[in-house]
Parts: C-alpha cells; sequence; structure tokens
C-alpha cells in the first residue's frame, strides 16, 4: 500500500493453542516486515531463558499487574496457567496513530476478552483475528512433547486447553493450519497484506482534492 495514503493501524490478533508454531511464524514475518510491529505484553510469569524485559514481555509483579487493571491501562488480559498476561492500551495506541500496524500474539482468553469487552482505543481501530492450528491433535501433542521443555504435568494442561481452544477456530475472521512452516508464514504474509488493500483502514479517500 502507498505510504502516502492516510491510512489507520491495522491490528493483527494472533492466536492459537501452545505448540502449533506461532511465536515461530510471527517472528519471522516481523522480521520482513518493517511495517509490522510486536506488541510488547505485561507478563507475571518470570522470564524464559534469552528472553528480555521490554522486548519479549514486560516482566512485572502481581501487585504491579493489578494497579494496571485498577487503572483500566489493559485493552485484555487473562490468567494463563496460573500466571496473568496482559495487553496494554498504550502499547497498541502508540503504533496505530502513526498508521502503522500491530501483530498481537496472544492466548485465546485474550482474543474472546477483546471481542467480547472491546474498548476502542480509537474510533478508527481495525482488528483482523487469525488463529493458528496444528495439521491435527497428535501432532500438536508430539510437538509440545519434542520440545522437552516442560515437566509432563504442564504438557497434559496444555493438552487439555488446547482440545478446548481448538473449538473456537470458527470465531476468527482467517485460519493458518500449520502443516508446513513456510507455507504458514506466507499465509500470514498474504493475509496481512490483503487487509491492507481494504478500504476499511482509510482515513481519507486517496482521490480527496489535494490529494
Amino acid at each position: 500500500m502507498d505510504s502516502n495514503l492516510n491510512r489507520s493501524g491495522i491490528v493483527f490478533v494472533i492466536s492459537g493453542p501452545s505448540g502449533t508454531g506461532k511465536s515461530t511464524i510471527c517472528n519471522h514475518v516481523l522480521k520482513t516486515d518493517p511495517r509490522l510491529h510486536f506488541s510488547v505484553s505485561c507478563t507475571t510469569r518470570l522470564p524464559r531463558k534469552g528472553e528480555q524485559d521490554g522486548k519479549h514481555y514486560f516482566f512485572i509483579s502481581k501487585e504491579e499487574f493489578d494497579e494496571h487493571i485498577s487503572k483500566d491501562n489493559f485493552l485484555e488480559y487473562a490468567e494463563v496457567h496460573g500466571n496473568y498476561y496482559g495487553t496494554l492500551h498504550s502499547e497498541i495506541d502508540r503504533i496505530i496513530k502513526k498508521g502503522e500496524d500491530v501483530l498481537l500474539d496472544i492466548d485465546i482468553q485474550g482474543v474472546t476478552n477483546i471481542q467480547n469487552k472491546y474498548k476502542p482505543i480509537s474510533k478508527t481501530v481495525n482488528c483482523h483475528y487469525i488463529f493458528i492450528g496444528p495439521p491435527s491433535f497428535l501432532e500438536l501433542e508430539d510437538r509440545l512433547r519434542s520440545r522437552a521443555t516442560e515437566l509432563e504435568d504442564v504438557i497434559v494442561q496444555r493438552l487439555a486447553a488446547a482440545k478446548i481452544e481448538l473449538q473456537h477456530w470458527c470465531s476468527y475472521d482467517s485460519i493458518i493450519v500449520n502443516s508446513n512452516l513456510d507455507d504458514a508464514i506466507n499465509n500470514l504474509t498474504t493475509i496481512i497484506e490483503a487487509q491492507r488493500l481494504s478500504r476499511n483502514v482509510l482515513l481519507t479517500s486517496p482521490w480527496d482534492e489535494g490529494s
């Protein structure tokens, strides 16, 4: 899309069960698309190896998280596997006000919260919901176990959650089945580019007088 057009930013909301490859797909697209920005969420969980505060997450205490809730600072928040995650209004607003796009990788609970209790960041916010799923439930189980990064009880918990999460596919605008990583990356790129061509993102006509 012509960068001179007066457009609003798009919020691409990515979700799906743990182990479907969401992070790998999103990271690749973010590296190759300078117009797309990652929304850094808050979490009360501890950093994993290699994660940096302010880059991967804002790692905060439960008390700080509760303060954000009391001040209505979150677009959405949810408890996931005993930890809390939340998306700050300010992070989204900062990007879309510049007419640029946001990639928001959140849990299905968070997506439901946005869809059911959406609080407009501005009058021109556009959200596109994308569900990333596995080729089969057995393949998902194999992927979770092959990571060898979690205890058995955590894997069982994630698999139980996935059975429920996979039933929510019909609540999304687009579906990507990650049976091949390259194809999944290309599909996400195609969806993003198609949405950028939508008339809904334009704030004014490209042919207004003086344009």
